[in-house]
C-alpha cells in the first residue's frame, strides 16, 4: 500500500508479456468506500428523507400520502395523510430567493384548488365537496366563514390561484405566472431599464439555431483538427519558433532604440524639471525593460538551440499519434463516455445530497412553529463524505480514462505486427483495467483527492477574506493555492505515465510511478520539448477551432443586423468550442505523452541490432537514426538488461 514498503530494485520493462492484479488493498479500500456511499443513498431512504423530498412534507413533520408518526412537541403532528397526497403552500406566491426556497406555511391536501378561489365561503365549499382542508388542521372547514383572528394566518391569502401538481413531485403550484408579478415586473423593469442587456438576450433568442448549428460545427472541427494535425504539426512548429524567435528579438530591439531615444531627449535638456523627472523615470524603466528582455531573448535562444532536436521527436510523436487514431478510432470516442459517466454520477450525486437535506431529526423552530429535518451528532459528517465521494470518484472516472487510453495504446506500440492487434483494443483495454488495474486506479485518484480537497477548502477561506482588512492573510492563503494546483498538476501528469507503466509492465502504482519518473528524468530535456513545443501547437490547434467557430458565427449573425449585440451568442458559442477542443485535443496530447514514455523505454533497452530490435515506429525510427548520425547517445540502461520482445497470445 505505500511507496516506501517497496523492495523491488532496477527491472526489466516488459511489454504486454503477463498481466497481473495491482493494488489490491486500494482496491478493497475503494470498494468498502463505493460502499459506504451506497449506504449514505440507503440512510435517507430508509429514515424516509427520500419519501419527505419526492412526496414532499408539511409544516408540521408530516410526510404527504403517508401514515404518520407522532413529533413530541408538535400537536399537530402524527396525522394520516393516505389520502392528502399533495403539498399546498399557503402564499405559494412568497418567494425566498436568497435561501431558494417558499416561506410559507406547507400543507397536505387530498387535491390541488384547480379553479381561483376568491372567498372564505368557496374555501368551505371545496373542502367540503372534495375533502381538502386548505387552512390549517386544527381549523375545521364550518369555521372558514366565521371571523376569526386565526384566520390570518392558518388560512391561504385570499384569492388562491389555481394549481396543479408537478410531475414526480406533489406540489401544488400555480398555474397563474401573475402569482410571481412582483418577481417578474422586478426582473422585467431591470431588463427595461438595462438596454445593452435587453439587446443582448434579445439577441441569443434570435439567434438560437445558429447557436446550435455553431456548437456541431465546433465538433466537426474538432474532429477534424485531430486528423490534420499529424499532416501540419511539421510546419507549424517551425513556424511557430521562427514567429517566436522573430518577435521576441525585435520587441528587444524596439526597447533598446526607445531607451535611446528617450535617453536623447532627456540630454537635450528640452523639458521642464517636472519633465526631467518624468523622464528619468521613463529612461530607468525602458532599460530595466530592455535588459530582461535581453536576458529572456538569450535564453530562449540557447533553449531553442539546445532543443532543437527535441522538436524533431515532438514532431515524429504527432505522426505516430495520427496513425494511432486511424487504427484505433474508438478513441475519438472517449470524451463522450467520460462526459456522460461523470455526467450520470453528478446527477445521483446531487439527488444524495438533497435527500440528505430532508434527513435527519425533527426540528422545531420556536418563532415560527415550522418543523425541519437537521442531522445532528456524526450523522453531520456523512456530508463530508459525500463530498469526499464527489471528488474521489470523478477522479477515478477520468483517471479509467487515461487507463484505457494508454492500455489502447501501449498494445500498439508494442506489437510489431499491427494486423495481430485484437479486433477492438479499446474494448480489450478497458477489460484489461477492469480485470486487473482498478486497484491502482484507485490508489491514484485517492492521491489528487488528498491535494485537492485542501485547496478547495483554502479557495472557500480566501472567497470569504475578500473584502477583509487582513491582506497579509488573504496572501498567504492565495500562496498556498498556487502552490497546492501546483502540486496538483504535477501529481496529475506523473499519475498519467504511472498508469501507462502499469499498463506496460502491470505493476503497481508506487512501482510504476517511480519507474516512470526514472525515464522522464533521464529523458528531461526531451519532456521539456515535447510540453513546450507539443502543448503549444495543441493550444494554437485549440485558438483555430475557436477562431474559425467565432468566424463563422461573425458571418452568420451578419444577417441579423437588427441586433447588433453580438457579444453572448460568440461568447457561449467560442466558450463551447474551447471546450469542445480542449476535450478531444487533449485525448491527443494523452496518446503523445503515452508514445512518448513507450519511445523513451524502447530506446533505452533496444538498439536495433539483432535480439534488441526496436519496435517504434518508421518515423520515430527515422528520427532515431537521424539522432545516431548526428551523434546521440542513448540514455544508460542500467546494467545492459534488454527488453524481452513480446509474447503471442498475450494481448487480450
Amino acid at each position: 500500500m505505500g511507496c516506501c514498503g517497496s523492495t523491488e530494485s532496477k527491472r526489466e520493462w516488459k511489454p504486454l508479456e503477463e498481466h497481473s492484479c495491482t493494488d489490491i488493498p486500494w482496491l478493497i479500500i475503494f470498494t468498502l468506500f463505493c460502499i459506504g456511499m451506497a449506504c449514505i443513498c440507503g440512510y435517507p431512504i430508509a429514515t424516509g428523507g427520500a419519501a419527505r423530498l419526492v412526496f414532499g412534507y408539511d409544516s408540521y413533520g408530516n410526510t404527504c400520502g403517508k401514515n404518520n408518526t407522532k413529533i413530541e412537541g408538535v400537536p399537530l403532528s402524527g396525522r394520516d395523510m393516505t389520502e392528502n397526497k399533495f403539498v399546498f403552500f399557503l402564499d405559494p406566491c412568497n418567494l425566498d430567493l436568497i435561501n431558494r426556497k417558499i416561506k410559507s406555511i406547507a400543507l397536505c391536501v387530498s387535491k390541488c384548488p384547480s379553479t381561483e378561489l376568491t372567498t372564505y365561503s368557496e374555501l368551505k365549499q371545496f373542502a367540503l365537496n372534495n375533502g381538502s382542508n386548505l387552512c390549517s388542521y386544527d381549523l375545521t372547514p364550518t369555521r372558514y366563514t366565521s371571523y376569526s383572528s386565526e384566520r390570518s394566518t392558518k388560512c391561504p391569502k385570499l384569492p388562491v390561484p389555481p394549481s396543479k401538481s408537478v410531475l414526480l413531485f406533489r406540489r401544488c403550484i400555480p398555474t397563474d405566472i401573475s402569482c410571481y408579478t412582483q418577481f417578474a415586473k422586478a426582473f422585467m423593469t431591470f431588463v427595461s431599464d438595462n438596454t445593452v442587456l435587453q439587446r443582448v438576450i434579445s439577441g441569443v433568442m434570435a439567434s438560437k439555431e445558429i447557436i446550435i448549428g455553431l456548437c456541431i460545427l465546433a465538433l466537426v472541427l474538432s474532429l477534424i483538427m485531430m486528423v490534420v494535425i499529424r499532416y501540419i504539426s511539421q510546419v507549424l512548429v517551425w513556424i511557430l519558433t521562427v514567429l517566436v524567435i522573430i518577435g521576441s528579438t525585435g520587441g528587444t530591439g524596439v526597447l533598446w532604440w526607445f531607451y535611446v531615444d528617450h535617453r536623447k531627449a532627456l540630454n537635450s535638456n528640452a523639458t521642464s524639471v517636472f519633465g526631467k523627472e518624468v523622464a528619468s523615470d521613463n529612461v530607468k524603466a525602458l532599460l530595466f525593460y530592455a535588459i530582461g528582455a535581453t536576458i529572456f531573448t538569450v535564453v530562449l535562444l540557447l533553449v531553442m538551440f539546445f532543443m532543437r532536436k527535441r522538436v524533431a521527436l515532438t514532431i515524429s510523436l504527432f505522426h505516430v499519434a495520427g496513425k494511432v487514431f486511424i487504427h484505433l478510432p474508438l478513441l475519438v470516442l472517449q470524451p463522450f463516455w467520460t462526459f456522460l459517466c461523470l455526467i450520470l454520477f453528478w446527477i445521483y450525486w446531487i439527488g444524495v445530497l438533497l435527500f440528505l437535506g430532508t434527513t435527519g431529526t425533527p426540528v422545531k423552530n420556536n418563532s415560527t412553529g415550522v418543523v425541519g429535518y437537521e442531522m445532528q451528532g456524526p450523522l453531520q459528517f456523512l456530508v463530508w463524505y459525500h463530498v469526499v465521494g464527489l471528488i474521489w470518484i470523478s477522479e477515478f472516472i477520468l483517471a479509467f480514462q487515461q487507463m484505457t487510453i494508454a492500455g489502447a495504446v501501449v498494445t500498439y506500440y508494442f506489437t510489431r505486427n499491427k494486423s495481430q492487434m485484437p479486433a477492438t483494443p479499446i474494448i480489450s483495454s478497458m477489460a484489461r483495467t477492469i480485470r486487473y488495474h482498478l486497484g491502482t486506479l484507485a490508489k491514484g485518484s485517492f492521491i489528487i483527492t488528498l491535494v485537492k480537497i485542501p485547496r478547495l477548502i483554502l479557495t472557500y477561506i480566501h472567497s470569504q477574506l475578500k473584502g477583509k482588512e487582513n491582506a497579509c492573510a488573504r496572501c498567504m492563503v492565495k500562496a498556498c493555492v498556487c502552490c497546492l494546483w501546483c502540486l496538483e498538476k504535477c501529481l496529475a501528469y506523473l499519475n498519467q505515465n504511472a498508469y501507462t507503466a502499469t499498463a506496460i509492465n502491470s505493476t503497481s502504482f508506487c512501482t510504476s510511478a517511480r519507474e516512470a519518473f526514472l525515464i522522464l528524468v533521464e529523458n528531461a530535456l526531451r519532456v521539456a520539448a515535447i510540453n513546450t513545443v507539443g502543448d503549444f501547437v495543441l493550444f494554437l490547434g485549440k485558438i483555430l477551432i475557436v477562431s474559425c467557430t467565432a468566424f463563422a458565427g461573425v458571418l452568420a449573425l451578419n444577417y441579423q443586423r437588427d441586433y447588433t449585440v453580438w457579444v453572448l451568442p460568440l461568447l457561449i458559442v467560442c466558450v463551447f468550442a474551447f471546450l469542445v477542443a480542449h476535450c478531444f485535443l487533449s485525448v491527443f496530447e494523452n496518446v503523445v505523452d503515452v508514445l512518448f514514455l513507450c519511445f523513451a523505454v524502447d530506446t533505452k533497452y533496444n538498439d536495433g541490432s539483432p535480439g534488441r530490435e526496436y519496435f517504434m515506429d518508421k518515423a520515430l525510427m527515422e528520427f532515431v537514426e537521424n539522432s545516431k548520425k548526428m551523434g546521440w547517445k542513448k540514455p544508460d540502461d542500467g546494467g545492459g538488461r534488454e527488453m524481452k520482445p513480446m509474447a503471442r497470445g498475450t494481448l487480450a
